[in-house]
């Protein structure tokens, strides 16, 4: 799975950020609502409103970031001063790895990276 689309739109973990939900939902209020509902209903955050959805990827404002304490995150672009995982020197590091087996969409972000 190469990764041939712009650069921008992927996050530091893989993620497709052009796709994600949440990043769509910033400027998207159906998106968000759907979001809200979804979240408030499964109990992942109870209570949920569509102004919670919202991010500017990992290179944008971190006060828009949906997880700005992202361990990924503060590695690879804090620390690091990288644009993705991929052009560390450690890559694939194990708490990536570990961070990749809790869903598909994230196994599939790995395999991005791994694919650059």
């Amino acid at each position: 799975m190469e990764w041939t689309g712009d650069p921008s739109e992927l996050g530091a973990c893989g993620i497709n950020c052009g796709n994600c939900d949440i990043r769509l939902a910033t400027e998207n209020k159906e998106i968000a609502e759907r979001l809200a509902k979804g979240f408030s209903e499964k109990r992942i955050i109870p209570n949920a409103t569509p102004d919670m959805f919202r991010c500017d990827s990992c290179r944008g404002d971190r006060s828009m970031h949906w997880s700005p304490n992202c361990f990924i995150l503060e590695c690879c672009v804090d620390d690091r001063g990288l644009q993705n995982c991929s052009r560390c020197p450690d890559f694939p590091c194990l708490k990536l790895e570990e961070w990749s087996t809790q869903n598909e969409r994230y196994e599939k972000a790995l395999n991005r990276l791994k694919s650059l």
